[in-house]
C-alpha cells in the first residue's frame, strides 16, 4: 500500500525531460531561463535552488511518479553553490528554497524536506563549500517556525568513508561535534548513504570487521550492519540499478 512505502526523490540540479538533448545548454536557455524559472546567475556548475525552479521540479517530480504527495524532498547537493556564492548570499539562498519547500508542505505536495549531499557535511570546517547542519536548521526555523519540516540529510556513511562519525566539523554551541551527533542533537534523520560504498565493500573488508561480525555470511552484509548499527544513523541506503 501506498502508506507503507517511503517516496524520496530530489532537485537541485538541472534536469533534463528524459534523454539529454542535443544542445543542453539552448535547452536549459529556453525550458528555464527564458521561461523565468532561474536566471544564468541561479546555476551554479548546474546546481540551481532557485525558488520558482524548486517549485516547478517539485510538481515535475508529482507528475512523474503519479503521486499526489511526496514523503522526501531533498535538495541536492547545495553545497555547490558556495563554488561561488559568499555566505550570506547562500544562507539567502537557502532560505528562498526553504520557503517554497514549506509552502509545498502546507498544500499537501510534500511531507518534509532535507539536503541530499556527497560533500557537504564531510568537509573540514574550514573548507568553502563545508554546511553546517545548525545554520539550516536555524534558517528552517525563520521560515517554518519550530514546528518547520526540515527534518531529513541524506550523506555518504560507510567503513571507507566515515566523516560523518570521526569529523567534529560542526558547530553547536560551545561544542565542535560530528554531523551524526548533531543530527541527533536537533533531532533530525540521517539516512546514510553508500552504505556498501557503492558496491566497492561487496567484495573484502578489514579482518577485524569479519571477526566482529562473523555471525554474517558475506562482506555487503557486514559493511551495512557496520552502517546501520552506528549511533544516530537512522537508515542505511543501498543504490542498485534495478
Amino acid at each position: 500500500q501506498r502508506e507503507e512505502i517511503v517516496v524520496a526523490t530530489k532537485g537541485g540540479y538541472v534536469a533534463f525531460d528524459g534523454d539529454v538533448p542535443p544542445d543542453p545548454r539552448a535547452y536549459v536557455q529556453e525550458t528555464f531561463i527564458k521561461t523565468g524559472l532561474a536566471s544564468a546567475d541561479d546555476i551554479v556548475e548546474w546546481n540551481c535552488i532557485a525558488p520558482r525552479y524548486l517549485d516547478n521540479q517539485v510538481d515535475c517530480s508529482l507528475r512523474n511518479l503519479n503521486l499526489d504527495c511526496l514523503d522526501i524532498y531533498y535538495l541536492h547537493n547545495p553545497e555547490a553553490q558556495l563554488q561561488k556564492c559568499s555566505r550570506s548570499e547562500f544562507a539567502r539562498r537557502i532560505e528562498a528554497a526553504f520557503t517554497v519547500l514549506e509552502e509545498k508542505v502546507a498544500r499537501g505536495k510534500i511531507r518534509r524536506y532535507g539536503t541530499a549531499t556527497w560533500n557537504g557535511y564531510r568537509q573540514q570546517p574550514t573548507a568553502r563549500d563545508v554546511l553546517f547542519l545548525a545554520d539550516l536548521i536555524e534558517i528552517a526555523e525563520r521560515v517554518g517556525g519550530k514546528e518547520h519540516h526540515f527534518k531529513i540529510v541524506q550523506l555518504p556513511y560507510n567503513l571507507g568513508m566515515t566523516e560523518a562519525l570521526t569529523q567534529k566539523n560542526q558547530r553547536v554551541g560551545s561544542q565542535t561535534i560530528s554531523v551524526l551527533e548533531t543530527a541527533h542533537e536537533f533531532g533530525i534523520t540521517v539516512m546514510a548513504s553508500a552504505s556498501i560504498l557503492q558496491g566497492r565493500l561487496a567484495q573484502s573488508l578489514p579482518t577485524t570487521v569479519s571477526d566482529a561480525l562473523s555471525g554474517l555470511q558475506s562482506a555487503p552484509h557486514r559493511a551495512r550492519q557496520v552502517t546501520r548499527t552506528t549511533p544516530c544513523a537512522t537508515t542505511a541506503l543501498v543504490g542498485m540499478n534495478s
